[in-house]
């Protein structure tokens, strides 16, 4: 054999299950067998080897919901998921602006409804901490972006300035002036167009580099992009291109929105139809749309079939009538489909818009999936299941460290079966497990402690959410793997450790099926492999 070699003296965790051989033998790129010291070097005895010395070897690692260049952004931001007082925003605030005087804008990300204190988050707020700049603030779920008067001013937003569909710039109701907060399409539209603008190529590629690094840092090999826009795609080429072998994979969806009529809607299903057919390289591929239904139950922006407990109830971002005709033309296309469904009547949306496709299309080869569905009838899992539809889910967003709000926003029993994975798994749906990151925290290993546990994964002290609903290791496991690959047509290349399966993998310090209470969050990453190239070594690396 050529180009082989031998990781030893292991346990190779192979096919999400706890039994373990100890030998691994890597031939150009490919799994080229599993077993024992004698099997192993039988197959190749002339290869070298590298000594595991009793570490563990899992799949590599996919993040099946991603945003990739946002999430290396947001790593250089200043980080406000801690903050819980508005007076600690303040020091935080300033600490950064004293750090960097000569900044032309702040950026924040992560803040908590803690951080703001009584009432709404306003401009006038954050102009008695910093005025002399703009600043922007991503909310934690990145539904919101909250602003200074200097921000409104570079965006050239006024009383006079339109609310997108499905978004909404919150507005005095005296004066109609935007009181500092964008919600939905409004922050996409206005915050992420207007810093879009200000941020350079080189920047962007810096971000997505970063992202990348910090992924395989911690085992992670690929990831699936879930917003994917002109900008982005540039990136992802140049920085792909510029590894020369690519270290990571990228399978990404155009993010389509909600425009004010099917024939703009239906163009930008045909501009992913074009880049589908363009970009299909084994590194870097274009694998379908992605469709934001509603928004998130944080912000009482999610669609939901009852109101909340303030007696609210928000619209949908997208109505059947508008959805069915997207996701058909996707369909038939041949393109993946994943929509943003995280209240119950967003995904009664979704899944008739998707049921009508199927219906005017016929047969075909599917691999769509539904997002977050954090609340979810009984009945839809069905529909789910009947569908043959993927259910993406990201764990930490059920960390009881910042569910206070989130179920008091719901105020009454939906919040018993909020996040319901194990009745998603009972069903049958086949699951995909990702972060959402830069939402929440991308560690893998956080977020499949709280899959398995629903702990949190910060407060240690906090009961688990519903404990009833957690996921097994394996099934965990299995998600975050081989779900994640099936989830973009990737399960015949990557997603297991298996023999003819190309080499992407991780070598971690501890056997998580041996692992006690909170020893998954002290996981670490060895090595990571990614078609037999060793990409990331701990000793070599600056990512903690």
């Amino acid at each position: 054999m050529t180009d082989t070699l031998i990781y030893a003296n292991g346990r190779i965790l192979a096919d999400g299950k706890a039994e373990a051989a100890s030998h691994l033998v890597v031939a150009d790129g490919r799994i080229a067998h599993i077993g024992d010291a004698a099997s192993a070097a039988a197959l190749a005895p002339d290869a070298p080897t590298v000594d595991l010395s009793g570490d563990v070897v899992v799949p590599g690692l996919i993040d099946a919901h991603s945003h990739l260049v946002m999430m290396g952004e947001n790593l250089a931001k200043v980080q406000l998921r801690q903050v819980t007082s508005p007076q600690q925003l303040r020091e935080t605030l300033l600490a950064a602006r004293a750090q960097n005087p000569q900044a032309e804008r702040l950026l924040g990300a992560g803040w908590l409804n803690a951080a703001v204190g009584a009432g709404r988050p306003t401009a006038a707020m954050l102009d008695e901490i910093i005025a002399d700049i703009p600043v922007y603030l991503d909310a934690n779920d990145l539904h919101s972006v909250w602003v200074n008067a200097a921000a409104l001013r570079e965006m050239g937003i006024t009383a006079q300035s339109p609310d997108p569909l499905g978004g909404r710039i919150v507005r005095d109701e005296q004066t109609g002036e935007a009181t500092g907060l964008l919600e939905e399409t409004a922050a996409q539209q206005y915050v992420w167009g207007t810093l879009e603008r200000l941020t350079s190529d080189e920047q962007r590629d810096a971000y997505l580099r970063t992202a990348i690094e910090t992924y395989l840092a911690h085992g992670v090999t690929g990831a699936i992009d879930m917003a994917l826009g002109e900008a982005e795609l540039a990136s992802m080429r140049r920085v792909m291109s510029g590894y020369g072998i690519p270290p990571f994979r990228i399978a990404a969806h155009w993010l389509v929105h909600r425009e004010a009529s099917d024939e703009l809607n239906l163009a930008q299903v045909e501009r992913a139809v074009v880049l589908a057919q363009e970009q299909h390289e084994s590194w870097l591929k274009v694998v379908g749309i992605k469709i934001i239904a509603d928004g998130v139950i944080d912000g009482c922006t999610a669609a939901m079939c009852e109101p909340y407990a303030d007696g609210t109830q928000a619209e949908p971002i997208w109505d059947v009538a508008a959805l069915t005709p997207v996701v058909t033309a996707a369909d038939a296309a041949g393109l993946q489909i994943a929509i943003h469904a995280i209240g119950d009547r967003a995904s009664d949306i979704a899944l008739d818009a998707l049921q009508a496709a199927f219906e005017t299309n016929g047969s075909l080869p599917r691999r769509h999936r539904l997002e977050h569905l954090e609340v979810v009838s009984p009945r839809n899992i069905q529909r789910l299941a009947e569908l043959k539809l993927v259910a993406s889910v990201q764990p930490v967003h059920a960390d009881p460290a910042i569910q206070a709000h989130w179920r008091e926003n719901l105020g009454d029993e939906r919040v018993e079966r909020g996040y319901p994975w194990r009745e998603i798994r009972d069903a049958g749906v086949r699951m995909a497990l990702g972060t959402d990151a830069p939402t929440a925290p991308y560690e893998p290993w956080d977020n499949l402690y709280v899959a398995t546990t629903r702990r949190s994964a910060l407060d240690p002290e906090l009961p688990a959410n519903v404990e009833e609903l957690k996921l097994e290791l394996s099934e965990a496991l299995a998600s975050f793997s081989a779900g994640a690959a099936y989830s973009c047509r990737w399960e015949d290349e990557v997603g297991t450790l298996a023999v003819g399966m190309a080499a992407d993998f991780s070598v971690i310090d501890i056997d998580p099926y041996q692992a006690r209470d909170r020893e998954l969050l002290s996981v670490r990453t060895r090595m990571t492999v990614v078609a037999g190239e060793v990409v990331f070594t701990k000793e070599s690396s600056k990512i903690s």
